[in-house]
């Protein structure tokens, strides 16, 4: 319980740390946080060994557990007091079944490699499976728990606390705005998929409907893609996947529910949920040869979906909340490259 006894005098190191800047304001792509964002990518890669076509990215099941320790080792970016916080790789499951390698699953030998001993870590906060970013862990109970407070008061609050960096195939029409849908999950051919509602009744949200709420904003643009800021109001599975399908701007790298946009004749639209199934995202051949990849590579495209930000409350109640960041991953930022996509 060492942890939990400094954690006044740790929280202010972390944040010396970390170059974390206090702020009254909601996490967002601003100026400072932008260069701090870039210098810390620059002088610290925390990127796994990855293929050519997408430098950086973890391919599961292409490692062993003392493998998968390394990395989560290496991807470390800060630690203060019972606090660690990693720089997750996209496709690396933070949970799973009995017997899969997941992110919990090697807690036990993670805690011990950084000397942790019987103080065991525990997920306080992560981005979901597909999607890369910050992971904030904890050795001590009090610790977690007084941020998963804070994390869920926000969110009954309707105050964002974590900012996504996202690539979309599309621009979206508005440069800023939110996005609402009831959403539900269904067992489709033996996979949970996410599946909007239109008008939920009583009923439906009895049974499993939640109402969904996103705010965006369009960060950059060119090629006919977009980078955009996202910020969950609500929790739910591949939420944010599922609204920028709505927008009819799927994520780059989404194999999932970028089947659900048609185009014909340059005019997209919404398929039926009923009549389309999961699918390799097909690209253009004019943004294929803008990322350099050929059809079957871009089969193997992971999703541009990045935890770069997350709000935290301050070191004592009445202190302002603080941001911490993480660096894009190396594949995004070659993405951003090739498409001409500039924080501005």
């Amino acid at each position: 319980m060492g942890g939990c006894r400094v954690l006044g005098q740790a929280w202010g190191g972390w944040r010396r740390g970390l170059g974390i800047r206090a702020t009254p304001t909601a996490a967002g792509f601003g100026t400072k946080a932008r260069h701090q964002l870039q210098r810390r990518g620059a002088s610290k890669p925390s990127d796994p060994p990855g293929d050519q076509c997408f430098p950086g990215l973890l391919r599961p099941g292409t490692f062993s557990r003392e493998e998968l320790v390394d990395v989560l080792r290496a991807a470390v970016v800060d630690r203060k007091g019972p606090l660690v916080t990693l720089n997750k790789p996209q496709g690396l499951p933070v949970t799973g079944k009995p017997g899969e390698l997941t992110l919990l699953s090697v807690l036990p030998e993670l805690s011990r490699s950084l000397g942790l001993g019987e103080q065991e870590l525990q997920v306080v906060r992560a981005s979901g499976k597909e999607a890369s970013g910050l992971v904030l862990l904890s050795s001590c109970p009090q610790t977690a728990s007084r941020l998963q407070k804070f994390f869920a008061h926000s969110q009954r609050a309707r105050r964002p606390t974590a900012t996504y960096c996202a690539v979309t195939d599309g621009i979206p029409v508005t440069s800023e705005g939110k996005i609402q849908a009831a959403l539900k999950l269904e067992h489709i051919d033996g996979v949970n998929l996410v599946v909007p509602v239109q008008s939920p009744s009583r009923k439906d949200i009895m049974e499993g409907v939640k109402r969904t709420l996103s705010h965006f904003r369009v960060v950059a643009t060119g090629s006919g893609c977009a980078l955009v800021q996202l910020q969950p109001l609500t929790v739910f599975p591949n939420q944010l996947q599922a609204h920028m399908a709505l927008q009819l701007c799927p994520v780059l790298g989404d194999h999932t529910y970028s089947a659900r946009v048609g185009t014909v004749l340059g005019q997209r639209f919404l398929l039926p949920v009923e009549s389309t199934k999961p699918q390799r995202q097909v690209l253009d051949e004019a943004l294929l040869g803008r990322l350099c990849l050929t059809a079957s590579q871009a089969a193997g495209l992971p999703l541009h979906l990045h935890l770069h930000c997350l709000r935290l409350p301050g070191t004592r109640p009445r202190d302002p909340p603080t941001e911490l960041l993480a660096p894009l991953p190396s594949y995004f930022s070659r993405t951003l490259q090739c498409l001409g996509l500039h924080y501005q």
